[in-house]
């Protein structure tokens, strides 16, 4: 092989090895979540101050080694944890933990502002610009906002801190693509205390909703208790028709044998009891005929001259009423006239009765008069008498009515039918003195009641001529 072929083989094969490697080395391609930013001679780009930038993303640039200059701006999204701690609207401590989520802008212009100010910087002290950015931003809208604002209007509280650090996380470069408040600090346990009656509420409700869940549960499993009670009820109903039309197929089919021949009999009984009135109805048309026309026909002949005959009894009866009626009538008014007659007779009887009574009457009361003043004079004599002589007259009573006396004391011996006398004509005269001598005391009492008697009756009798 000669020199010229080996050396145009070398050159065919070197060559593009050689412009491989230096376009390898010159050509620079950032990353895609990285900018190019190429400083230096021949740069054209954009100017900041004295300097400018090119700035490349998304395609490559040539480097022209020791004139020009390379540098990667990272343009990964990061994240700052924030933790600021104040005192709200009402003096109240308060704190906020959030997080912020951000990245370099994607324009020329937050690259460069950017690439100003962190290509040179350490690590992490993005981070820190970004804390104290939003940290002065939190402290200051936390001083505005109340604590209860606070918890309820935390997105208004970020937007609000957003757009208070827009400015400089503008110049800075910057963008932010989140930014949320993840907790308030209740260092001093105001939150606390704001929640626990709102917790005590709905722990209460939670238990009534427990409670009412609990309780619509046991209805729910009492009424599907209830449900699979009436299932086995009805399932029990069922199965016990079928079993009873079971029972009674099988009695019927039992008893058909039974059954076929009382038919028979009863088709037998029904044709005898159908023959039985046959009969029966062909002798009662036969009574009909022969025995209860004919009947009725003699009762109705004898109706019909009963009623003829009564008729007739009626109209004699009526005649004979008529003439009695007119033969009392004429008596009536005979008997009138008569009594008319008797009774002009009578009155002027009476009233010669009357007139002929009346002088009687007047005759028999002067003569009773007359005898009463007599009887009263000699009642007034007589009582005279007996002031001046009663013991006489008393004494004249009491033997009028020794008789009596001796035989009422005489009474007792009534009933004795023997009396023995052992002394002789001495007990007789012993008895006889004992019967005076019981008389003894009557005659004293019969005395004095003659005495009272004889008083008391000259005391009325005065008085009965003028009563």
């Amino acid at each position: 092989m000669n020199t010229t072929l080996i050396v145009v083989i070398a050159a065919v094969v070197l060559v593009p090895l050689i412009l491989a490697i230096l376009f390898k080395v010159l050509w620079k391609v950032p990353a895609a979540d990285e900018a190019l930013i190429v400083t230096g001679f021949g740069v054209k780009g954009k100017a900041v101050g004295d300097r400018i930038f090119k700035i490349v993303t998304g395609g490559g640039a040539f480097v022209v080694p020791v004139m020009q200059k390379a540098q990667y701006l990272g343009m990964s999204a990061d994240k700052a944890l924030l933790e600021v701690e104040g005192v709200d609207s009402q003096k109240i401590p308060v704190g906020v933990r959030g997080v912020a989520i951000f990245k370099v802008g994607d324009d020329e212009r937050s690259i460069t502002n950017a690439g100003t100010r962190f290509l040179e910087a350490q690590q992490g002290q993005m981070h820190d610009l970004v804390r104290e950015v939003f940290h002065g931003h939190l402290r200051s809208i936390i001083g505005s906002m109340s604590v209860e604002d606070l918890i309820a209007n935390r997105n208004e509280l970020a937007q609000a801190t957003r757009d208070a650090s827009s400015d400089e996380m503008q110049k800075l470069g910057l963008v932010i693509d989140s930014l949320q408040i993840q907790e308030v600090i209740d260092p001093t346990g105001y939150i606390r205390a704001l929640g626990e009656p709102r917790a005590a509420e709905v722990q209460m409700r939670a238990r009534i909703a427990a409670a009412a869940a609990d309780r619509e549960a046991t209805e729910r499993e009492q009424e599907a208790e209830a449900l699979k009670a009436a299932a086995r009820r009805d399932s029990e109903i069922k199965r016990a028709a079928y079993q009873a039309e079971i029972d009674k197929q099988a009695a019927m089919s039992a008893q058909a044998g039974p059954l076929a021949d009382a038919e028979a009999r009863k088709q037998v009984v029904v044709q005898e009891t159908a023959v039985a009135e046959l009969e029966a109805e062909r002798e009662e048309k036969r009574l009909d005929t022969q025995v209860r026309k004919p009947a009725d026909a003699a009762a109705y002949e004898k109706q019909v001259q009963a009623e003829a005959e009564r008729v007739a009894r009626i109209s004699i009866a009526e005649a004979q009423a008529r003439e009695v009626e007119l033969a009392a009538a004429a008596k009536a008014k005979q008997i009138e006239q008569i009594g008319a007659s008797e009774a002009r007779i009578t009155s002027q009887r009476g009233i010669a009765e009357g007139e002929a009574t009346k002088a009687k009457g007047e005759a028999e009361g002067a003569s009773i008069r007359a005898k009463g003043l007599a009887e009263a004079e000699a009642i007034a004599k007589r009582a005279e008498a007996l002031e001046k002589e009663a013991d006489a007259v008393i004494g004249q009573q009491l033997a009028e009515q020794l008789p009596e006396i001796v035989r009422a004391a005489a009474e007792s011996f009534k009933h004795v039918d023997n009396l023995t006398v052992l002394n002789g004509a001495q007990g007789i005269s012993e008895i006889i003195a004992q019967v005076i001598g019981q008389a003894g005391p009557a005659l004293d009492m019969a005395q004095t009641a003659l005495s009272r008697r004889n008083g008391a009756q000259a005391k009325e009798e005065p008085a009965k001529p003028s009563a």
